[in-house]
C-alpha cells in the first residue's frame, strides 16, 4: 500500500522559504512545468526539533582499522548526512563519520545508531561500512565511504548507495545487507554501463524511487518495468536498473539540447540527460543534489533535493555557499519529466550548528522516515552534526 499525502502549505520560520510555490513558465527553468498554482503534491511544513537538536554529534567510538592496523577514533571529528531506516518499531540511522587522521579532511566511515523514539539515539562503537583490504580499497582509500541512502527490496534485503572517495574522484557505490549491520559491497554502480564509460567519472548521491509504506519501510519500486535512481551533485541526472546493483545512466537523445545555460562551464559528462537543472537568480543556482530516497505518490515521484547558492548569479538574500533544500515532482509515467518544482527552499540553515562547522551554512537532507504516523526528516548540519525536523500536521 502506498502512502498518499495531501498537504496544505503553511510556512514556519527556519524550515520554510519565503515563497514555496512551484516554478511555472517564465521562471527561467525550461524543465519546470506549468500549473504553478498547485502545491498539494509537496511534503513540506517541517519544523526543526530544537529541544533535541543536534540529535547526533561527534562521538568517542573506536575500532581497529583494517588498513592502518591501529585503533582509530573513527567519529571524533564530524558526523553528518545520515540515511534512515524504520525497522521493528525503531529508527536506524546510518551516518557518515570522519576521523582526524585521513586525508583530505579525515577518512569517512558509516556508523549505525538506533532510537526508540526517533530523537534519542544509541550508537554502535564500531562502524558498519568502511574502507578495508578488499577489492574496493582503490576507490575508498583514504577519503572513505560517504553519504549513505538506504532502501529495501520486496524481499527485505537492504540496498545502500554511498560515495567512495579516493581523494581525487567520488564514485557512487552499492552495498547490500540483510540486517543493516553486515554489509556486502557490490562495487561502483555504473561499472558495467556503456562498456565502463562512466566507471571513473565523478558520481554521487543516489536516490532510488521507492514506496514509503505505512509501517515505515521504504521499498524500491519499479516504474515502467525498471528501478529508477536520481543522482548527481552538479545537476540531477537519472539512471535505471533491473537489480538495484547495476545501474545505467540515462543519456540524451542525439541532438537534444541541455535545459540550462551553463555560464560558460564545460560539462564533465555532456552525454547525460539533465533531469533537474540549476536555476539562475534562485537559491539553487550553483548545484542541485538528490536528497532522501525519492517517493512514489499518487501525484507522481516526489524528490527532495539539496542545493547550493552563489549570490552573484543566485539568491542575493542567502550567504555564499548556502545549502538549502527544496522539492520537485516528476511524472510517474515518465520519470524524466518535471511536473512541478517549488520556487523556493523549504529549509535553510538558521541555527548556530547549521551556520558554523566544517562547511558553513549547510542543511543537507538525506533521511526521511514515516515513524509511528509522523514524518521525520534527518539532515547534516554544517558537515559537522545531525539534526531532525518533524512535520507539522
Amino acid at each position: 500500500m502506498r502512502i498518499l499525502f495531501f498537504v496544505v502549505v503553511v510556512f514556519f520560520v527556519g524550515c520554510q522559504g519565503p515563497g514555496g510555490t512551484p516554478a511555472g513558465k517564465g521562471s527561467g527553468d525550461t524543465a519546470a512545468a506549468s500549473e504553478p498554482d498547485s502545491t498539494d503534491w509537496a511534503l513540506v511544513n517541517f519544523r526543526k526539533v530544537d529541544s533535541v537538536n543536534p540529535v547526533l554529534q561527534p562521538g568517542t567510538g573506536s575500532f581497529v582499522d583494517p588498513i592502518r592496523h591501529q585503533r582509530v577514533s573513527w567519529e571524533e571529528k564530524d558526523v553528518f548526512n545520515p540515511a534512515i531506516v524504520v525497522r521493528d518499531g525503531k529508527v536506524y540511522m546510518l551516518y557518515r563519520a570522519q576521523d582526524k587522521i585521513g586525508k583530505p579532511a579525515g577518512t569517512s566511515r558509516i556508523g549505525l545508531a538506533v532510537s526508540s523514539d526517533g530523537f534519542h539515539f544509541t550508537r554502535e562503537a564500531a562502524p558498519v561500512l568502511y574502507p578495508g583490504e578488499d577489492g574496493w580499497k582503490k576507490y575508498e582509500w583514504e577519503g572513505g565511504c560517504e553519504d549513505p541512502r538506504v532502501v529495501q527490496d520486496a524481499q527485505g534485503l537492504y540496498y545502500m548507495t554511498y560515495t567512495a572517495f579516493d581523494g581525487n574522484v567520488a564514485r557512487l557505490m552499492v552495498a547490500t545487507s540483510p540486517d543493516l549491520v553486515h554489509w556486502t559491497k557490490k562495487g561502483p554502480a555504473f561499472a558495467r554501463a556503456f562498456g565502463g564509460k562512466y566507471a571513473d567519472k565523478w558520481s554521487k548521491s543516489g536516490s532510488v524511487v521507492s514506496t514509503y509504506e505505512p509501517d515505515g519501510r521504504v521499498v524500491a519500486t519499479k516504474v515502467a518495468g525498471k528501478y529508477w535512481m536520481y543522482w548527481g551533485d552538479q545537476f540531477i541526472w537519472a539512471a535505471t536498473s533491473d537489480d538495484l546493483v547495476n545501474w545505467t545512466p540515462v543519456e540524451k537523445h542525439p541532438g537534444e539540447a541541455d535545459p540550462v545555460a551553463l555560464r560558460g562551464q564545460a560539462l564533465a559528462m555532456p552525454d547525460l540527460k539533465i533531469v533537474v537543472p540549476t536555476r539562475s537568480k534562485h537559491f539553487d543556482s550553483d548545484l542541485v543534489e538528490s536528497g532522501p530516497p525519492a517517493m512514489l505518490t499518487a501525484k507522481g515521484i516526489l524528490l527532495m533535493y539539496n542545493s547550493r547558492n552563489v549570490p552573484s548569479f543566485g539568491d542575493t538574500a542567502l550567504a555564499e555557499g548556502t545549502y538549502a533544500a527544496s522539492e520537485v515532482l516528476l511524472d510517474a509515467a515518465d520519470p524524466l519529466k518535471v511536473v512541478h518544482r517549488l520556487t523556493n527552499y523549504f529549509m535553510k540553515p538558521d541555527k548556530p550548528y547549521e551556520m558554523t562547522g566544517q562547511v558553513n551554512e549547510v542543511c543537507f537532507l538525506e533521511g526521511l522516515a514515516l515513524f509511528k504516523g509522523e514524518w521525520l526528516l534527518y539532515y547534516g548540519t554544517a558537515d559537522s552534526k545531525i539534526a531532525v525536523a518533524a512535520r507539522i500536521n
